[in-house]
């Protein structure tokens, strides 16, 4: 049946196929929206309709180098022809390859691989509580660290919680964010780390206050405290910055990363520095850096560096929050972010303005209730940003 409904081409069948399908035998875990997507290519993607949208979500952030970037597809297709999965029973020379590159924009010492974002936190923390012998943390309110039942004991928002209760770690404290004093007091002789987004995302797109992450490092020097950031949503030229700790001057002592990692390929890791790493058996993978993955993540990682997406994110994103900024509309409270990373705070519930903008062919993200989150591939252009203000000011 799914064979001769593909086949025949008919896009409303398709349609009901998919929906009904979902509906019969997947966990109902997402809101989706009315959309199966079928195409993509740079900044726009396409239903089976055929009808294109420019795409300001990006896979949540995940999409930097647009999608099914020539490059990245080539990588995987010719890495799929050789050599598909080992486990990390074995070498490989792409993964060693991929861990020498991610060291080396980085700035940290060692990387460890993984699957996802949640799985990067997960493994952050086990290391903290390694290396330091402790096991509490402080987190920021509005934080999102993931899903999984030890991320969850340092994501704040009550409604992700709650039913997981008592999380692994029952002894965070969460503290108002861009609050160093906060985390000063929070500390205790068991805190092992602590945790934060350089910038918000799911928060809101919360933006810190200058010196807040400056002093938040000196206090964690100062009490022994291990500094973890959250890179997942703000790595990889998202903010302008191969990572959102450069404009801030801090190094932090381990990072999490993970979504652009792999130019849209599943993929996590974290790095940490000098003097902190797991050692023999203490912590595994076994999809953690495959072949596919690192082929694919070189591949992004070059043409991040061949097609200037560090200086295009920083430009684009500005003449996007100032388009944005200029729109005559009294219900938007602000306009924040850095790079291509921008949320636009308005004063009421943002799902019709997700509704709206989807029909005007425009897909954004709503956010921490009344924020809209516009996270695009960072090839975007001037055009396309012209036509997304032109959308959201209808809206």
């Amino acid at each position: 049946m799914t064979e001769n409904i593909i086949e025949s081409g008919d896009p409303q069948a398709r349609y009901d196929s998919v929906i009904e399908k979902d509906s019969k035998y997947v966990m109902q875990t997402y809101g989706h929206q009315p959309l199966v997507l079928s195409k993509g290519k740079g900044a726009v993607v396409q239903d089976i309709y055929g009808k294109e949208y420019i795409d300001c979500v990006a896979g949540i952030a995940v999409n930097n180098v647009g999608h099914c970037h020539p490059a990245v597809v080539k990588a995987i297709q010719a890495q799929a022809e050789n050599l598909i999965h080992v486990s990390n029973l074995y070498y490989t020379e792409i993964q060693a390859e991929f861990a020498e590159t991610l060291a080396s924009i980085t700035g940290m010492e060692r990387v460890f691989f993984c699957n996802s974002g949640a799985e990067s936190v997960e493994a952050a923390m086990k290391l903290a509580r390694l290396a330091t012998g402790k096991s509490a943390f402080v987190a920021a309110e509005h934080s999102f660290h993931g899903r999984t039942i030890g991320a969850l004991s340092v994501t704040h928002k009550s409604m992700y919680r709650d039913p997981f209760m008592p999380p692994v770690s029952s002894e965070t404290a969460f503290v108002p964010y861009s609050d160093a004093e906060a985390i000063r007091q929070a500390i205790s002789e068991n805190t092992a780390a602590v945790i934060l987004e350089p910038i918000q995302g799911e928060g809101g797109v919360n933006i810190p206050g200058p010196g807040y992450l400056k002093e938040v490092k000196e206090i964690c020097d100062e009490t022994g405290t291990l500094l973890i950031f959250d890179e997942v949503q703000t790595g990889f030229g998202r903010t302008g910055t191969w990572f959102c700790k450069e404009q801030f001057g801090i190094e932090p002592d381990i990072m999490s990363m993970a979504k652009s990692i792999g130019g849209g390929f599943p993929m996590g890791a974290i790095a940490a520095r000098n003097g902190i790493s797991f050692g023999r058996g203490q912590h595994a993978a076994t999809f953690g850096g495959g072949p596919l993955a690192c082929a694919a993540a070189l591949a992004s990682v070059k043409v991040i560096k061949e097609e200037k997406l560090l200086e295009r994110s920083k430009e684009m994103g500005a003449y996007f929050r100032e388009k944005l900024a200029g729109m005559a509309r009294d219900d938007v409270v602000e306009v924040r972010g850095k790079g291509l990373m921008i949320g636009v705070e308005i004063k009421y519930p943002c799902s019709k303005f997700v509704d709206f903008a989807r029909e005007q062919g425009v897909l954004v993200n709503c956010t921490s209730e009344s924020v809209l989150r516009l996270v695009p591939p960072l090839v975007i252009t001037k055009e396309q940003i012209d036509t997304v203000v032109d959308v959201l000011e209808q809206a």
